[in-house]
Formats: C-alpha cells, structure tokens, sequence
C-alpha cells in the first residue's frame, strides 16, 4: 500500500472511530438528509455536530451539496469499500493461519 493510500485508509478509520459518526453513516445509507435532519437524534449543539460532518465529509464518506439555505448530504460508499479492501485483506490473512493451524493440530492429533 502506497503512503496515499495509507493516508487515506487512516483517514477513513479515524471518522469511523467516534460512534456519532458510525451513526451518520447509517442513517446516509438508506439516502441523503440535510444537516437539520442528521442532526435531530444527537444531543449536541449544532456546531459541534457539523464537525462530525466536516470531518466525514474530509474523509471522503459523504459529500455535501449546499442548495439556499440548506446543506444536504449523501453517502459516498466507494470510499467505504477502502476501509472494506483493507479488512477483507486481514481477513483473508487470518482464515489462512487458521486454517494453517487446524490442518496442524488435526495432524499432531492423527500422530498420536
């Protein structure tokens, strides 16, 4: 993996990371909302939750479009197919040392 891509997968774990965030995305998924909308389940002041935004927005999980007064934002699920990438990678990885490890203890078994 090249020091962009690094960059950017690191990017999109850290706005992962906070459990509002994990939350807009959720709510993204089953379409767009403006930011008044995003906003309503949260406890928080209005500024502190644009940030929220500003920060997935930078990640490049959602995008937002401006139309009067009113923000509206959308998911981008390509980006989350990064942080998917990455994942099955690992996963992949595991399954194979377990797999390795089941075919050795089935063996030292067998010897017995």
């Amino acid at each position: 993996m090249c020091p962009n891509e690094q960059a950017r997968l690191d990017q999109v774990f850290q706005a992962l990371a906070d459990p509002t965030r994990r939350k807009v995305i959720e709510r993204l998924a089953t379409g767009p909302a403006t930011t008044s909308e995003l906003a309503r389940p949260f406890a928080m002041a209005l500024p502190s939750f644009t940030q929220h935004l500003a920060v997935l927005e930078r990640a490049g999980l959602v995008t937002s479009a401006k139309q009067g007064r009113t923000r509206t934002y959308r998911l981008t699920p390509d980006t989350l197919e990064i942080a998917d990438g990455w994942l099955a990678r690992r996963r992949h990885l595991w399954q194979r040392r377990l797999d390795q490890l089941d075919h050795f203890l089935t063996t030292l078994k067998e010897q017995k």
